[in-house]
């Protein structure tokens, strides 16, 4: 999983800013009290089982919405993109948003990402310019 989050930072343009380690990643997502969620997707014909396509996934709250799915990453590794994996995952994502009762679902994609944003478009998504995205970034204290 985490060969394909840094696939996808070399995809956009950012390969220096994964600095997750992978005990962080594990830990958060597979330990005691994990924070996301991933659905995967192998090749149909690999008996390697090696991972192809991840969503990753955490509940959000929205003071006007109420509990949402945010999913963090729609990665598909390049070589099976354009077959039909991102949007079975997506689909799975979106059924697993109804079995857990949220409102809806939110995510982010990059302005350049064309082919991205066509896909979500046909699923009717609301893609808003409106927001601006803010990060602050923490170092322990001394």
């Amino acid at each position: 999983m985490m060969e394909l989050v840094k696939e996808l930072a070399i995809f956009e343009k950012a390969p220096n800013e994964v600095t997750v380690t992978l005990e962080h990643f594990i830990e958060t997502g597979f330990g005691k009290n994990p924070v996301w969620y991933a659905l995967v997707a192998f090749a149909a014909d690999d008996p390697n089982q090696i991972i192809i396509g991840i969503s990753l996934y955490y509940m959000r709250y929205s003071t006007w919405k109420g509990t949402r799915l945010y999913l963090e990453d729609l990665i598909v590794t390049e070589e099976f993109r354009g077959k039909g994996v991102g949007k079975k995952l997506f689909d799975a994502t979106v059924d697993e948003a109804r079995l857990l009762g949220v409102s809806g679902m939110m995510w982010q994609v990059l302005d350049w990402n064309q082919p991205a944003i066509d896909f979500y478009k046909k699923y009717g998504a609301d893609i808003s310019g409106e927001w601006l995205n803010c990060s602050l970034s923490l170092k322990p204290k001394a």
